[in-house]
């Protein structure tokens, strides 16, 4: 995984293109065409990529053409839907960029217009759909640290090495949906049911600590109850 030297460098990096890009009014009134100039300092001066030979624009999927794909090795690993600066990201540009990685087969998509950054991952299912990793506003100084933690998997040397796919496995274990999956198993249950008769001295039923532990749950987000635990 990245280490925190590498993290540092691209946090600096960041605060570079901020410094450059970011804190001139007349930059945050530039078109879409001129916001690609940005996106391609972006890509090249911080994350890494090589123009041409990394870098592929106005990309041709299937008559549509995608604004960048990233593709080192032969193998597609984004696709980057730009906008111009002065537009906030929204559901109908990630919908097109959907099309274009489910037609591709390519995992990840950006979202960027210069300022705001979105990455999602394609989870490819019946039906096809995504799932949002992270959102930042690199204009705000106060988040170059979290956004260099997590742009940093996205350099050209993680990319190379694989390390997206670790990331991503990192990011989906910790989602409150994992959790409550793992939390709802037996040797959990069964954990928990050993630690109250410890600090209580009561040997609770396997049922009475499952329900108590859904009414935690369903307290913090949409749970279901599975109907059998094994």
């Amino acid at each position: 995984m990245a280490t925190e030297h590498q993290r540092v460098q691209l946090e600096k990096r960041l605060r570079e293109y901020r410094k450059k890009y970011l804190t001139k009014k007349a930059n945050l009134e530039l078109d879409e065409s001129a916001t690609r100039l940005m996106v391609n300092y972006f890509l090249t001066g911080v994350m890494g990529y090589v123009e041409l030979d990394d870098i592929k624009t106005e990309y041709n999927i299937r008559g549509e053409y995608a604004d960048y794909v990233i593709q080192l090795a032969r193998k597609k690993h984004f696709v980057i839907e730009v906008k111009s600066i002065q537009i906030d990201l929204n559901d109908r540009h990630l919908r097109q960029s959907t099309s274009y990685a489910a037609n591709e087969g390519i995992d990840w998509i950006l979202l960027f217009n210069g300022k705001q950054i979105q990455l999602y991952r394609v989870i490819f299912a019946k039906p096809i759909s995504v799932h949002k990793v992270f959102d930042f506003d690199l204009s705000d100084l106060g988040s170059m640290k979290s956004a260099a933690e997590h742009l940093v998997h996205l350099t050209k040397p993680a990319v190379t090495k694989g390390e997206m796919e670790m990331y991503w496995k990192r990011f989906d274990a910790l989602t409150p949906s994992s959790l409550v999956k793992t939390i709802y198993t037996a040797d959990v249950i069964k954990a928990i049911r050993l630690k109250l008769k410890k600090s209580s001295g009561i040997n609770f039923d396997q049922s009475d600590v499952l329900d108590a532990v859904h009414e935690l749950v369903v307290n913090s987000c949409d749970a279901v109850k599975p109907k059998n635990l094994k």
